[in-house]
């Protein structure tokens, strides 16, 4: 049988767990014509979770646009992606005339390419053209959403994944952008990205022109309780079974951590033998086996750091805290407050370690474990 449990890419139809409030509440916004910004740390499944949304959506009969900012690098690429998008909404595959007629409104014209595989559409735009040009031609694409959901009296639901990186494509966008959405009650918009201190900064701004304009959802790890149903399964459905406190020890680690759990449970799956049980034994194998794995890109990580981050993450490893407390600094041989307070600020906008309510403790998964082996 394969390993049912998966990390890496997106988690997709059985290997997704849970979240089930958060799809309800996320296509209900959608349908409402609600703008939402997610926010949540790194590998919490935001891309998977709005997947999912995205099918649930699907069978209401929304029409959902999807783009990545992280592959349109340039206002022409983006141009492009979106072209492809409304395309794609309007049902325009191998509809040659309708295509020319649809798109013929554009201050540019796109080079069409169409796949003879699959029929499906492709849009590029030359570089060189003048900004504004450009710049109409994306609000033009955009208001064009718009144009669908009222047409075909449906909701239209246009997900923004990597929206960071909207600033690095062209300073001037976010004002375009949020000019257009503004007057698009029948588009609504969902906005993720993994960057969690340019994302706030984009939203939570006053001087940004995307201040307070969308609902704020925080996606936290998942309730061990509701994680332990989905580990069983996962060995019991794939000729395997696990001990109760073997589940414990997986949660203990990961915290509930999606991403982290996935990966976990993978190794664990892996280490135990068909009809057999997954018990301490395994665990610990697969633990070493996760770490190992892992060790390239957990000592990147300490490369990175300075001396007093690691002398900050060496304590937060043998015990989270209060590290700005006097006592937690004494015991642990940090330095000063404020030399101790600039190495907190520095991993937490790394997303290596969180911080709530002055306490500290490392969120980047498995590298306290890790920092524990090789100290």
């Amino acid at each position: 049988m394969s390993n049912p449990f998966k990390y890496g890419p997106i988690a997709l139809d059985e290997s997704f767990t849970d979240r089930d409030a958060e799809v309800a509440e996320l296509s209900a916004d959608a349908l409402n014509g609600q703008d939402v910004v997610i926010f949540a740390p790194r590998r919490y499944g935001k891309t998977s979770l709005v997947h999912r949304v995205a099918q649930r959506l699907a069978t209401r009969r929304a029409l959902v646009a999807e783009v990545n900012l992280w592959f349109t690098p340039t206002k022409e690429k983006l141009a492009g992606r979106l072209a492809r998008e409304v395309a794609d909404i309007l049902g325009l595959a191998g509809k040659a005339r309708e295509i020319a007629r649809a798109f013929a409104g554009l201050r540019i014209t796109p080079t069409i390419t169409i796949d003879p595989n699959d029929g499906s559409l492709s849009f590029s735009f030359a570089a060189g053209h003048a900004s504004q040009d450009v710049d109409d031609t994306i609000e033009h694409l955009l208001r064009m959403l718009a144009e669908t959901a009222v047409g075909r009296k449906r909701p239209v639901v246009l997900i923004m994944d990597e929206f960071q990186e909207i600033a690095e494509i062209d300073p001037g966008l976010t004002k375009l952008l949020r000019s257009v959405f503004q007057e698009q009650p029948e588009v609504s918009h969902i906005y993720l990205g993994s960057k969690r201190h340019l994302m706030e900064r984009i939203f939570n701004d006053a001087n940004e022109p995307f201040w307070r304009s969308a609902k704020r959802v925080e996606l936290g790890p998942i309730e061990p309780e509701a994680f332990r149903p989905f580990i069983v399964a996962g060995f019991r459905d794939h000729g395997r079974n696990v001990e109760d406190g073997v589940v414990d020890r997986v949660l203990a680690v990961t915290g509930g951590h999606p991403y982290a759990t996935q990966e976990l449970c993978y190794f664990l799956w892996a280490e135990t033998p068909a009809k057999r049980v997954a018990r301490d034994g395994q665990f610990d194998a697969a633990l070493t086996k996760l770490l190992r794995s892992e060790h390239s890109h957990l000592s990147d990580l300490w490369d990175r750091a300075t001396a007093n981050q690691r002398l900050l993450l060496a304590a937060l490893a043998d015990a989270p805290g209060h590290p700005l407390s006097e006592d937690y600094r004494a015991r642990h041989g940090l330095r000063g407050a404020s030399t101790t307070q600039k190495a907190i600020d520095g991993l937490v906008k790394q997303e290596i370690v969180a911080k709530a309510g002055g306490f500290v403790r490392i969120a980047e998964p498995f590298y306290a474990e890790w920092i524990r082996r090789n100290g």
